[in-house]
């Protein structure tokens, strides 16, 4: 996909980037480089191809769900300005 040094700067310009004349042409190549990129993935024949959430087959080792902390909610809500029945309350801000 051709992209032009004009298509440049009205990129730049949307997305609040400085990119000096100087440094145009090299921008330029370079975005056409990626979307060339983009092209051969695209062409790429992935029919039949499972999905895949991640590219390495691992599994993630997970710890016992166990509790590890002492319950401090009553020193917690001691020192909360409003609390009712184990619960913080706070002023109303939608009728």
């Amino acid at each position: 996909m051709a992209i032009a040094p004009s298509d440049i700067a009205k990129l730049a310009h949307l997305a609040r980037i400085a990119v000096p004349e100087s440094e145009v042409d090299q921008v330029t190549q370079r975005i056409s480089d990626v979307l060339d990129l983009v092209d051969q993935l695209q062409a790429a024949d992935t029919e039949g191809v499972q999905p895949m959430a991640h590219p390495l087959d691992a599994t993630q080792r997970l710890r016992a769900d166990q509790v590890t902390e002492t319950n401090q909610r009553d020193e917690f809500q001691a020192i909360a300005p409003a609390t009712e029945d184990g619960l913080y309350l706070v002023p109303r801000v939608i009728e």
